[in-house]
């Protein structure tokens, strides 16, 4: 059976004129996306899941769940500053440990695109890809992220520094709303910061496909 076969003039306006297309089959433009996303997630993982790269980094940094920041400004006026601060150093800290660990899971649901999919994210912007990525993946990889962090906020001792910090504040009043529990805030805060990365990340090889060394993301990004 014949692989149906397209013009890269077809998917990217901004490519080369009819006259230098080339043609490029359905399965190598998905095998492409798949690769940028491959690339791009273990770009992503790498930067993130080391020592500062979340703390470290103002972009991505996670800070204290929504119901504890105006009690983190009172509590530092009072002298609590280390508290706050070691409790925020700690999600962060288990973010970074728990990103690696989250690879396989970004790898399977890049494979699982369909080529119908991704074949409609090679003319799409800078970040089409990503955004889809996202939309698609991110309910069930928070699902599945959760159970790899919650032994890292426990080893850590973030639950019971996030009880406390909740129980001062609710002494204070400064409660707002109710807590989530503390591994799922650096669980959502944790895939903020990979698809953020992740995004970044396509977008450079967009720019610059050949940078990436890879003759398949030349053929699909290349101008």
């Amino acid at each position: 059976m014949q692989r149906r076969q397209f013009t890269a003039v077809a998917l990217l306006p901004w490519w080369a004129g009819a006259g230098d297309a080339w043609a490029l089959t359905e399965s190598d433009a998905a095998a492409g996306i798949r690769d940028a996303l491959r690339r791009a997630a273990g770009s992503a993982v790498a930067s993130l899941g080391r020592n500062d790269g979340f703390l470290g980094n103002a972009q991505v940094r996670i800070g204290l769940p929504p119901a504890l920041e105006r009690a983190g400004e009172v509590l530092r006026k009072l002298g609590q500053g280390k508290r706050v601060d070691d409790f925020v150093t700690g999600m962060n800290r288990a973010a970074e440990q728990a990103v690696p660990l989250a690879r396989p899971l970004l790898e399977d649901a890049v494979r699982r695109m369909s080529v119908e999919d991704a074949i409609g994210l090679v003319r799409g912007g800078d970040t089409a890809a990503s955004d889809f990525f996202a939309a698609k993946t991110r309910a069930p990889l928070s699902q599945a992220f959760l159970p790899v962090v919650q032994p890292v906020t426990e080893r850590l001792a973030l639950a019971r520094r996030h009880d406390e910090l909740v129980d001062r504040a609710a002494r204070l009043g400064l409660v707002q709303g109710t807590p989530r529990r503390v591994h799922e805030h650096v669980t959502d805060k944790a895939l903020d910061g990979v698809f953020l990365l992740l995004a970044q990340e396509e977008r450079k090889l967009r720019a610059d496909p050949l940078a990436a060394g890879s003759a398949l993301l030349l053929r699909v990004f290349g101008r």
